[in-house]
């Protein structure tokens, strides 16, 4: 019994590296999100960091639309991010669970 426990043990320590170093590697995975007119573009990183933000000159005179666009392409891009934030991890964390029968049923 005590021998499964430090084998699971030295498993849970094992995945708490592997997510520690996924999380480190999904700072430098980057995507980009867009207007449909490409007037606003987000940079952003999938541990979910603004990068770069570039607008088009021709939308800095309208603030209104700025501003819309700005809330939404943002949105989108933070949804996107954390997606791939969330699916990465709990691939990891999937990975490094215990073989407990019957587990993967309540999953």
């Amino acid at each position: 019994m005590f021998g499964d426990l430090m084998g699971m043990m030295g498993k849970l320590k094992e995945t708490q590296e592997k997510v520690k170093l996924t999380k480190k590697r999904l700072e430098t995975v980057t995507l980009q999100e867009s207007t449909p007119d490409d007037t606003l573009r987000i940079v952003i990183s999938a541990s979910r960091e603004i990068r770069e933000i570039h607008i088009e000159d021709s939308l800095l005179q309208d603030k209104e639309q700025l501003t819309d666009y700005l809330v939404i392409t943002l949105n989108r891009a933070l949804e996107k991010a954390g997606e791939i934030h969330d699916a990465e991890l709990a691939a990891v964390a999937k990975e490094g669970m215990p073989n407990i029968p019957g587990l993967d049923a309540l999953m």
